[in-house]
């Protein structure tokens, strides 16, 4: 029998845990009515608090809304979301995100996160909506940010007369 080192074992949970997570994300199970609920809980959020954004989505060919995403890390970090890629107001697929960082880091933080994909390529035009859209899901999305603040305007400097 042999002994493992803390190190190894370490290594070995972190880089079994992204197997794990994939195994039990919920994509293709019953929880999309979970999804859809959260999607319109946020967009409901993202166009009371941004009233723009209706304009955007209006213009956009679809949109693919992540309504939680949540990341944490202390030296080694990771995230995972789940979310619905949304075209004419109907959702037509469900999406999960995983991601993995090393580096100086420490802290969580939960968030949702909303593309919208302004162009749309003339094959997956003709193919339909569905036609390789996770093929084309990098480089066919424009992420906008919003800011939540205006910086405030600075009074004239006074200058006094010679």
């Amino acid at each position: 029998m042999s002994n493992i080192s803390r190190r190894g074992f370490t290594l070995g949970v972190l880089a079994g845990t992204p197997l794990l997570a994939a195994c039990g994300n919920g994509v293709g199970t019953n929880n999309a009515q979970k999804i859809d609920a959260r999607v319109d809980t946020t967009l409901n959020y993202l166009y009371s608090t941004y009233p723009n954004t209706r304009d955007l989505a209006a213009k956009s060919t679809g949109m693919l809304v992540m309504p939680l995403v949540t990341e944490a890390g202390f030296m080694f970090g990771g995230g995972y979301g789940r979310g619905a890629l949304q075209i004419n107001n109907s959702t037509v697929d469900y999406y999960s995100a995983t991601k993995g960082s090393v580096g100086l880091q420490i802290g969580a933080q939960q968030f949702a996160h909303v593309l919208f994909f302004m162009t749309r390529t003339r094959s997956a035009a003709s193919a339909g909506p569905r036609a390789g859209s996770r093929a084309r899901i990098s480089n066919t999305c424009s992420t906008t940010r919003v800011k939540t603040c205006a910086p405030t305007p600075r009074p004239a400097p006074h200058r006094s007369s010679p």
